[in-house]
């Protein structure tokens, strides 16, 4: 009963007018920044942080998670219509969806990617709604050690499992502890890693570095593109923007399961959209009845990975607001916002803030709403977006990066950061060095050391802490799967391919 007084007093917040133009607001810039390829959610929340500084926190955050969710609907605008994803999640969309855009059937992918996204992103609120209090009442049992536990296992699986090489997110992961440990050692109050400047006894500004990885390394890899000549172009807008009945019966089945798939993989850390959409399209391809039409225009090859991709929102919320424990890039940012604001996401959130955890999550059942109608009728507009100059389109992201990183402090030294870690994101796309490992353990660093100190404390000094409960050894086994299973995989699967070829 006392969930339920919840849900309603948070749908009494969301409900709020300042708050209903805050999720619109969210929604239709995280449409835009989907529909602008490369742009990217993590860049767009972290250049939020410095922006809405002098805002209430739950007007804040309601905005940065109808970026989060409101990207998916945006990215799947270029992958129908250039074939190229406006997010990473999107890249299974561009199969089917670019293939039925140029027979003629760029309306029906459209709105089939819209309705799919409105379902599937309404069953995963939903199944946050329910799993949300649960999941909390079982994280009020963990301790230090506890903690320490799930943030190393959060760390080695999305390092594992984000990126081509499982070797590379692990060296993105330490990178990002290294980053995390310069400044003043809480402990015994002495400056670490310093190298004599002041500023960085504070250690180096969470904002910064994001920006700088995500917006600024995007700014490089947009010029590089300009200059190399490989601006894609679109395909225009043909056939009616909706479904006949055959295709409405052949998408239903696709989005329930693409919406149940993306939650489950949305709450495992490091899995993220693209594989919920992976094996949301997999799934489809093997449960079809033609499976020979997938790659060719199959409307299931849009409905499944939209679904998928958008559910997978949800889902990664779960960890993020029960644990404290983000996912992947976009999460860890949220994360960072939410300290920023002197709020720490976990199971004493629902209680000292159930206003705010109730709000943000009623917000996203009358954001999905909202995208539902931007998303169909005025499709026409945000295609536009595609045709915007790069001469106008990357100052301004350099503008407002640079504004944001050097208002926090009002360092110069910010700025040069900012230009530093840009190319750094920009050197790590090279060598396909994944960037969210870093950022996830630069969020998590600091918290993971000081849940490493209480634990060894309470134990005084000894390490058997950590092996001392079901639920820490539960997580170190996940762990030690997440550390081998991508090694393990390629082997498992050359050694099948031999014995039939045999």
């Amino acid at each position: 009963m006392d969930t339920l007084t919840h849900i309603i007093n948070g749908f009494a917040v969301c409900l709020q007018p300042i708050n209903l133009w805050y999720t619109f607001l969210g929604v239709f810039l995280g449409t835009i920044v989907g529909v602008l390829p490369g742009i990217g959610t993590s860049a767009t929340i972290a250049l939020l942080i410095p922006v809405t500084f002098g805002m209430n926190p739950t007007s804040a955050l309601i905005m940065m998670a109808g970026v989060y969710y409101g990207t998916k609907y945006g990215g799947s605008t270029t992958a129908i219509l250039i074939r190229t994803p406006g997010e990473a999640a999107s890249v299974m969309t561009t199969i089917d969806g670019y293939e039925m855009a140029r027979k003629g059937r760029a309306g029906a992918a459209l709105a089939v990617s819209a309705i799919g996204s409105f379902i599937a992103g309404t069953i995963g609120v939903v199944a946050l709604t329910i799993f949300a209090v649960p999941l909390t009442s079982m994280a009020l049992k963990f301790g230090p050690a506890e903690y320490f536990t799930l943030m190393l296992f959060a760390m080695t699986a999305v390092a594992s499992l984000t990126g081509k090489s499982p070797a590379k997110g692990m060296l993105s992961t330490v990178i990002g502890l290294m980053i995390a440990t310069i400044g003043i050692d809480l402990q015994s109050g002495q400056p670490r890693y310093t190298m004599g400047v002041p500023e960085f006894q504070d250690g180096v500004g969470f904002i910064v570095v994001v920006v700088g990885l995500f917006a600024m390394a995007e700014v490089f890899r947009g010029l590089e593109g300009l200059y190399k000549g490989t601006a894609p172009q679109a395909i225009r807008i043909s056939g009616k923007l909706w479904l006949t009945k055959e295709e409405w019966k052949r998408s239903i089945g696709p989005i329930w399961r693409g919406g149940i798939i993306g939650f489950i993989i949305g709450v495992l850390p490091g899995a993220g959209g693209t594989i919920a959409s992976i094996l949301a399209y997999t799934t489809e391809k093997r449960l079809s009845k033609h499976p020979e039409e997938f790659g060719k225009g199959a409307i299931e090859g849009v409905a499944a990975p939209e679904a998928a991709n958008n559910a997978d929102t949800a889902g990664a919320l779960v960890p993020l607001l029960t644990l404290g424990v983000p996912g992947g890039g976009a999460t860890a940012v949220m994360l960072g916002a939410f300290i920023m604001y002197g709020i720490q996401p976990g199971p004493l959130l629902f209680q000292n803030r159930p206003d705010l955890v109730w709000g943000l999550v009623d917000s996203m059942y009358i954001g999905n709403i909202m995208l539902l109608i931007l998303n169909l009728p005025l499709i026409g507009l945000f295609v536009r977006l595609l045709y915007i100059p790069a001469g106008i389109l990357y100052p301004l992201i350099v503008a407002i990066s640079a504004i944001g990183s050097y208002a926090i402090n009002g360092s110069t030294l910010d700025l040069y950061l900012l230009l530093f870690f840009g190319v750094v994101g920009y050197l790590f796309d090279k060598v396909d060095i994944p960037v969210a490992p870093l950022v996830l353990s630069l969020v998590l660093g600091g918290i993971m050391e000081q849940s490493f100190r209480q634990a060894m404390t309470i134990s005084g000094g000894s390490p058997a802490i950590f092996v001392g409960s079901a639920i820490t050894v539960t997580l170190l086994i996940f762990t030690a799967i997440s550390i081998a299973l991508p090694f393990l995989l390629p082997r498992l699967k050359a050694l099948r391919q031999s014995e039939e070829s045999a």
